[in-house]
């Protein structure tokens, strides 16, 4: 019997800690002013119509259907900050470089999927929003530059005109957000990185706190981005139910759940189709 209790309090102790280390931030403004937007993923891209993700031509796009988007941020070797998905640019530009390593002055060289478009500076995507509709900013924090990166971006953010929230999937970039700019609506982006032992190079250990939150004590993320595939997670689950954290759901690209998930008060990312 004192065996039974023993293991008992054991596993009622981890699991409160457990519930403490799924706490998120509460009650920071500004939520309200993103919850009712769609999101274009990577802007409204459509390459049959000469708009690859990520580029101008899609923002503008987006942009003038009075969606927001989503986008992607890298750190620049000049202190740039570059508009794209991948670090390695062979997928979106066919070229063995990384943006990390480049400059501005050759990005005009880096055509994005085989079209006249070419990556973009945040500061010019941001101009294209600045008074409309939100943006989702995700900043991709490579080779340890989290906090360089996160310093970039706000000091590009501090004076803009419009409405946004950052999100990444670095924790990194959380605890910068979180120490100098607690103003700032922030995120934390996952999904079920149990399911693929190559994501990233992670170890399991990594990738069992990131796919349950396990960071989210440190971070205080005001809302949590999670893959709509994956978002019956039970600590996603626990978060929403005990601390009523905000959710949104990428990718999506059905209309159907699109609905659903709007129905719930979830908003959400979105691509394939025009909503």
């Amino acid at each position: 019997m004192i065996i039974l209790i023993v293991v008992f309090s054991a596993l009622l102790v981890l699991f409160l800690l457990y519930l403490l280390l799924l706490m998120p931030r509460r009650g920071q403004p500004g939520w309200e002013r993103l919850e009712t937007a769609r999101y274009a993923h990577r802007g409204l891209h459509d390459l049959t119509q000469g708009r690859p993700e990520n580029s101008m031509a899609a923002f503008r796009a987006a942009a003038e259907a009075g969606l927001g988007a989503e986008l992607d941020v890298h750190l620049m070797a000049d202190g740039e900050l570059a508009v794209v998905h991948d670090s390695d640019l062979s997928r979106v530009c066919g070229k063995k470089v990384y943006i990390e390593d480049l400059s501005v002055e050759v990005l005009k060289d880096c055509p994005l999927q085989n079209t006249t478009e070419t990556i973009p500076l945040f500061q010019d995507v941001l101009t294209l929003f600045e008074g409309g509709a939100p943006l989702v900013v995700e900043l991709k924090a490579e080779r340890g530059n989290a906090a360089a990166l996160t310093d970039a971006a706000m000091a590009l953010l501090k004076d803009w005109q419009g409405t946004y929230c950052v999100e990444s999937f670095h924790p990194g970039v959380l605890l910068r957000l979180k120490a100098r700019y607690p103003e700032v609506i922030r995120g934390q982006l996952s999904q079920n990185f149990l399911r693929d032992s190559e994501v990233g190079g992670l170890s399991l250990p990594v990738r069992f706190v990131l796919t349950h939150l396990l960071t989210t004590a440190f971070t205080r993320p005001d809302f949590i981005a999670y893959n709509c595939l994956d978002r019956r997670n039970v600590s996603l689950r626990l978060m929403k139910k005990l601390y009523g954290v905000h959710e949104a759901a990428w990718t999506v690209r059905d209309r159907n759940v699109m609905e659903q998930l709007e129905a719930e008060g979830v908003p959400v990312i979105f691509e394939k189709f025009v909503p």
